[in-house]
């Protein structure tokens, strides 16, 4: 989501060397990005300021490089005291509360308004007065990585563009497990194999170890041959992958938005999350999602799962996904 702030930021400052500072979760996609100088790894937790080893530990890393200028597109109160503590002049951030009190540049936040995350990291690109207009999350693939997915579909027998990638998985990451944004395997299969027979498509699904039991299941209710690439795959080459596709169909979860980030065509299905806050934030040519308004946290994802919520009574049906599916193959 961020990597449309980090736009902004070379646009505003063309001439500056940026190092992105990442966990676990993200390095494998943000690493090669040709905007960054260096990207400096953080540890596995989804906020490695959040105990105080790891603050500490956060503080030397920043301490080591003398950095005229500190961006973070986060509420997190401990990650600007990070900031103030590693002596960064310049600390620029989110204000959401208060708990911005340690920038020297606040990009204030109403947190009880529903905003697009992206949208909201910008504003601290608004705060630094710099042009933030077009700027899309966006994480180019790099050479090797698309040299890769063209061995892969060159193994495989897919042709560029000729294939649709589905991934029935997700929802689990370093911030938090929520199974339940998964739409059902039975729907994806239903979606998979219609726009397969219409559009002439080979089929392709892709999870981690943790989309085992969902992959199992699409792949039983699957009235389709399909190649099976599950836990073959770096993110790098997933990104690549997605831009070679005709489309990506997939849940809420960081690699559909790295799909759209790395110029795929996605489809995203979302239930208990909000689109108005989590859509892929890409050209609208580029990103569909497809919700059935329910009401949400206030707060987000970051609440857990709405306990009313069903997808069998409130989820998007396999015709409501087929509309902005069909509309992205045809644009």
């Amino acid at each position: 989501m961020a990597t449309a702030l980090l736009q902004a930021l070379r646009r505003g400052f063309p001439d500056a060397a940026i190092d992105w500072a990442v966990g676990s979760t993200s390095l494998g996609a943000i690493g090669t990005h040709p905007s960054l100088r260096h990207v400096l790894f953080t540890g596995k937790r989804a906020n490695p300021a959040s105990r105080p080893r790891e603050l500490l530990k956060l503080v030397r890393l920043l301490r080591s490089h003398p950095y005229d200028l500190v961006v973070v597109p986060d509420r997190s109160p401990l990650l600007g005291l990070a900031t103030l503590l590693a002596r960064i002049r310049q600390r620029a951030g989110l204000d959401s509360a208060r708990r911005g009190f340690a920038y020297t540049i606040k990009a204030p936040i109403n947190p009880h308004e529903v905003r697009h995350e992206a949208d909201i990291y910008l504003d601290v690109g608004r705060a630094l007065k710099i042009d933030v207009n077009d700027c899309w999350v966006n994480v180019p693939p790099a050479p090797d990585a698309l040299t890769h997915a063209d061995q892969i579909m060159a193994s495989n027998g897919l042709a560029p563009h000729g294939f649709l990638i589905v991934h029935p998985g997700g929802g689990v990451n370093a911030g938090m497990t929520m199974t339940e944004k998964r739409w059902p395997a039975d729907r994806f299969a239903a979606l998979a194999h219609r726009l397969a027979t219409t559009f002439n498509l080979q089929i392709v699904v892709i999870g981690t170890a943790s989309d085992q039991s969902a992959v199992g299941q699409f792949k039983a209710y699957l009235q389709h041959p399909v190649v099976d690439l599950t836990q073959h795959l770096a993110l790098s080459v997933t990104g690549a992958l997605a831009s070679r596709s005709a489309l990506y169909i997939g849940n809420d979860n960081g690699v559909a938005h790295l799909a759209a980030a790395s110029g795929g065509k996605v489809l995203m299905i979302f239930g208990p999350s909000d689109p108005r806050r989590y859509a892929p934030f890409v050209p609208p040519d580029r990103a569909r999602a497809v919700w059935r308004q329910v009401d949400l946290p206030a707060a987000g994802v970051s609440a857990g799962k709405p306990r009313s919520f069903s997808w069998e009574r409130d989820g998007v049906t396999v015709d409501e996904a087929w509309e902005p599916a069909q509309a992205l193959l045809t644009v």
